[in-house]
């Protein structure tokens, strides 16, 4: 199964891009980083719509899609892992994560997202939640692979 992580804004050299790079390494799914910038002259709905059409643009065909936004469902490490598991099983390919950017995601990418995940109710800086995602995916991995670095 090949990751893609489509997210808005480009990372500079720092810790955040730092923790996302040494989680991505441990699995073993390709991972794809994919940052997106579009100029922040418009107005905030005609970027976040740009946003949108440039994230939805990002993902390969045939990818579920799984949108990080505040307003999604928050659930638990284990529940994504069996997400991404039952996916796996069932010869998914891809999975496209998309991550919008400081005025959230537009609405046609909720609507076309398969799911639409948040985590918690807090608001996450965007680089660092790149970082929280592939902590969580090689979570997952553990997981699913009975490692014990997931201690439930």
């Amino acid at each position: 199964m090949n990751i893609l992580v489509a997210a808005i804004g480009k990372a500079k050299p720092s810790a955040e891009r730092e923790l996302f790079t040494s989680y991505a390494a441990r699995l073993p799914w390709r991972v794809d980083l994919k940052e997106i910038e579009i100029k922040k002259e418009a107005a905030t709905d005609v970027r976040r719509a740009r946003e949108g059409e440039a994230l939805l643009a990002a993902v390969p065909e045939g990818a579920r899609i799984i949108a990080l936004d505040e307003r999604g469902k928050s659930e638990t490490s284990e529940a994504f892992a069996k997400r991404l598991g039952r996916w796996r099983d069932d010869g998914v390919r891809a999975v496209a994560f998309l991550i919008g950017g400081a005025d959230g995601l537009d609405e046609s990418v909720r609507k076309r997202a398969d799911a639409v995940l948040s985590f918690g109710a807090l608001t996450w800086p965007h680089m660092l939640v790149r970082a929280l995602l592939a902590e969580q995916l090689y979570r997952a991995h553990t997981i699913l692979t009975g490692h014990p670095y997931h201690r439930s």
